[in-house]
């Protein structure tokens, strides 16, 4: 659990650092800003997609990445002074890289759990 919480407060930082549009400030804010957006996307995020599912199989899935971004900006409202995020562009960029930062960390720092 804690593993998992370094992998994600590191892809969040990284995302961050890598996009223009996306801060976190101070540095060590990604601790809490990972796991704001792991509550928002267990609790919230559901319900959301539930909500938005006639859209979404309008759009054949494509609303999902707005949705992604409504939660990136819904963590940014959260947090307002330590992590800021332009617009709905750069948050749906924020969703999509930090997907994709994430899967790579995961790649080189697998979840090793113990057998019993």
């Amino acid at each position: 659990m804690v593993t998992r919480l370094i992998i994600s407060s590191l892809a969040v930082l990284i995302t961050a650092l890598t996009l223009d549009g996306v801060t976190v400030d101070p540095w060590w804010w990604a601790v809490i800003i990972a796991i704001v957006l792991g509550f928002v996307n267990s609790c919230i995020k559901p319900i959301v997609k539930f909500l938005a599912l006639p859209i979404n199989l309008l759009t054949l899935g494509l609303f999902t990445f707005v949705i992604n971004a409504l939660m990136v900006m819904l963590c940014s409202w959260l947090v307002r002074t330590h992590f800021e995020v332009d617009s709905l562009w750069w948050a749906m960029a924020f969703s999509i890289v930090l997907t994709l930062v994430s899967w790579l960390l995961h790649l080189f720092f697998p979840n090793k759990k113990k057998k019993k």
